[in-house]
């Protein structure tokens, strides 16, 4: 068994994580738990890293947005997110902005999907509930498969 990291490498560890990629604060929070750091450690250490802004949850959220939104919906994105730990309002603000492109971005990935509009209701009901899997809602998916071809 591996013995309890030094309490001195939890900057370290912290900064090693935040230069791969963005994390929430609570996905940083819950890694560095899991690797072995005391809990009364750790949230001092993530309030000097916002009040640095070298951690952010709306960076993060901005982030995870732009890599995941051509292939996913805002119900499914926003899911993802509150798993992260990142709060309602800051999801909502982020989500806001890419509303615009949701029907663009529902029917390319059903073209990518499917290439032809559905010839019966069964293969109607697949194409839905596949666009409903990846998080778009019915309004959109109705929308994206009527539409889909032209």
């Amino acid at each position: 068994m591996k013995p309890p990291p030094e309490p001195g490498e939890l900057r370290e560890r912290a900064l090693r994580l935040l230069a791969r990629r963005e994390h929430s604060r609570a996905e940083l929070a819950r890694k560095l738990e899991r690797a072995g750091f005391v809990r009364g450690d750790i949230a001092p250490l993530l309030d000097a890293f916002e009040a640095k802004n070298w951690l952010s949850d709306r960076r993060f959220a901005e982030s995870y947005v732009a890599d995941h939104r051509a292939r996913a919906g805002s119900v499914k994105l926003a899911y993802d997110l509150r798993q992260r730990g990142v709060g309602d309002s800051i999801i909502e603000s982020v989500l806001g902005d890419n509303r615009d492109s949701e029907l663009d971005r529902a029917r390319e990935v059903w073209r990518k999907k499917f290439v032809t509009a559905p010839a019966d209701a069964a293969e109607k009901a697949k194409q839905m509930r596949f666009l409903q899997s990846r998080g778009f809602t019915p309004e959109v998916i109705r929308r994206a498969i009527s539409g889909g071809n032209d």
